[in-house]
């Protein structure tokens, strides 16, 4: 019998080279790819894992199609971007929606299978997204434990978080990002516009993986957070209906999706919000024929790393937790409980920006990004309506020159009067009592929660008199101290007159206006009395929307 000849190890070294090599040189996209230092992890053990699907396995086997649904469109845009729209719009959009969602699969699916070349393209990416699915999944399970109090669920979940944030190689970053990263880049808002729906079936997917937090949060039994989460399920399914009709316009954000649940676990909800804004960003890239074939990894990658870390396009907190607000919780889909049979009436025109829906709102731009990300200066503020700057508009008297951010803010008309000046600083504070005091009253709280146009009016109005009093030099009561306001020397402010010193003060003005008409001899060089300030109209109330009817608000 012949021996086996052994092949020496030199050979055998020489070879597994050259096929190496050869592998490379047949797949030219993939050889501008570094190669990924980026590891798997696993869940972190614990007794809790697996309860959501064996508690929920409706909503848990919708989570294996969603996977499903992201993989094939990163595939499908990076392998085929010549296809006519109605590849993804049409055929992939059908099967989706009329096959997969009706019967997802029972477990969940190796994407990798699905997004061949996408997940050689940015294997670091594709393990962002996982790594995030599966800190989604795990907080799921602990909500989903029946078995554990609330103390233990809090400190899971803080437990959970930790552990995620071990791989800041993976983790998505835990401060907010502004949407100037999601929205404001040269690739930006491509996908939307392209495929509105497939866009968003993604937003719709979104916003039902947030929406499930909170049925479990608000649930005062098993079989309420039963009933609120098929009950959110079955709202996702009716999204799908008359597509894109009835799908989210803005990307959902966890905090008007979900408040409940953003407010007892703070960076749970903004690591998924970079986790969703991040998968509008590859679609963007892939969508986009201006990002260079050879050059979309690395614009992946340079997005990836602005997710992850701290400092780059940073949001405010303050700003992030009512921006869903601001915007509009109806434009994002609606609420996840509490919902009504039909849907909202969104107020935004479909692919609109962030940016664009939030022009005339105050303290909500961000301006240019400047270098390495950073925020640069803050943008002037928009005009505002019926904010008019200067004394007298009307004959241009004593009109100032404008200041930059400043142009026609409510309350801001600056006249030589004092007395008007500060009637017209005490204008926004007292709308803000005003509008305290009336949201005390149940009836009037419930008309005005109601109408949706008036409460984001309402909503408007506070983060205005929050931003205006937030700013440096922007104290309401002194305006001496605003950059290039000033009205001559600067003057102390004054405290709210009470009625008595009122009453002396109107009782002195009309001394001083006796004693000028008395002397006619007074020199040429006196100037002449100031006018006094026209009395501001009294509001009519019945003229505001919502607010007919209501008790105590006649005109």
């Amino acid at each position: 019998m012949q021996r086996e000849r052994k092949m020496p190890v030199s050979v055998v070294r020489r070879t597994t080279i050259a096929i190496v090599l050869a592998g490379s040189l047949g797949a030219p996209d993939v050889v501008s790819a570094q190669w990924s230092q980026a590891y798997e992890q696993y869940y972190l053990p614990g007794k809790f894992n697996w309860t959501f699907r064996r508690e929920y396995p409706g909503a848990d086997r919708l989570f294996n199609a969603f996977d499903y649904g992201h993989a094939i469109l990163y595939e499908r845009l990076y392998t085929n971007a010549l296809a006519p729209v109605s590849e993804l719009e049409e055929t992939e959009y059908n099967f989706i929606t009329r096959k997969l969602l009706v019967s997802p699969p029972r477990l969940p699916l190796e994407e990798s299978a699905i997004e061949v070349a996408y997940a050689k393209l940015v294997p670091e990416a594709k393990m962002m997204f996982d790594w995030a699915h599966l800190l989604h999944r795990q907080i799921y399970d602990v909500l989903a434990s029946e078995n554990m109090t609330q103390a233990e669920k809090d400190a899971k979940i803080a437990e959970l978080v930790t552990y995620y944030k071990r791989r800041p190689d993976l983790a998505f970053s835990s401060v907010p990002k502004n949407m100037d990263l999601m929205e404001s880049q040269p690739y930006s808002l491509a996908f939307r516009q392209k495929y509105p729906k497939f866009n968003g079936l993604i937003w719709g997917y979104h916003w039902l993986q947030v929406g499930l937090y909170e049925p479990m949060m608000v649930g005062t039994s098993q079989d309420a957070r039963q009933s609120g989460v098929a009950a959110a399920v079955t709202r996702f399914r009716q999204m799908l209906e008359n597509a894109p009709e009835n799908m989210p316009r803005v990307m959902p954000m966890t905090a008007a999706i979900a408040p409940t649940f953003a407010k007892r676990y703070q960076e749970a909800a903004i690591i998924f919000d970079n986790l969703h804004a991040m998968h509008d960003v590859v679609s963007d890239v892939l969508a986009n024929d201006k990002v260079p074939r050879n050059q979309k990894r690395a614009t992946i990658l340079e997005a990836a790393g602005r997710y992850r870390d701290a400092t780059s396009f940073v949001m405010p907190l303050a700003e992030w937790a009512t921006m869903g607000e601001m915007m509009g919780v109806e434009n994002m889909g609606g609420p996840a409980v509490g919902f009504l049979a039909g849907f909202q009436t969104p107020t935004l025109a479909r692919g609109a920006s962030m940016a664009d829906a939030m022009k005339g709102m105050a303290g909500m731009q961000h301006g240019a990004p400047g270098a390495h990300g950073a925020p640069a200066a803050a943008a002037p503020m928009p005009s505002m309506p019926g904010m008019s700057h200067g004394a007298d508009s009307a004959a241009g008297k004593h009109a100032m020159p404008a200041t930059p951010g400043m142009a026609g803010m409510a309350g801001m008309a600056h006249v030589t009067d004092s007395a008007s000046e500060h009637a017209g600083a005490m204008a926004m504070p007292d709308m803000m009592e005003m509008h305290r005091r009336m949201m005390s009253d149940p009836v009037i709280h419930a008309r005005m929660m109601a109408d949706t146009a008036l409460h984001r009016m309402m909503q408007q109005m506070e983060a205005m008199h929050a931003g205006m009093t937030s700013m440096p030099g922007m104290d309401m009561l002194d305006h001496a101290n605003m950059p290039g306001m000033s009205h001559g020397a600067a003057k102390k402010p004054a405290a709210p007159a009470s009625p008595r010193r009122k009453a002396r003060s109107s009782a002195s003005a009309k001394t001083s206006t006796k004693t000028t008409k008395a002397s006619p001899k007074a020199s040429a060089n006196t100037p002449p009395p100031k006018k006094p300030a026209p009395a501001t109209p009294p509001m009519d109330h019945s003229k505001m929307p919502g607010m007919k009817g209501m008790p105590g608000m006649k005109p």
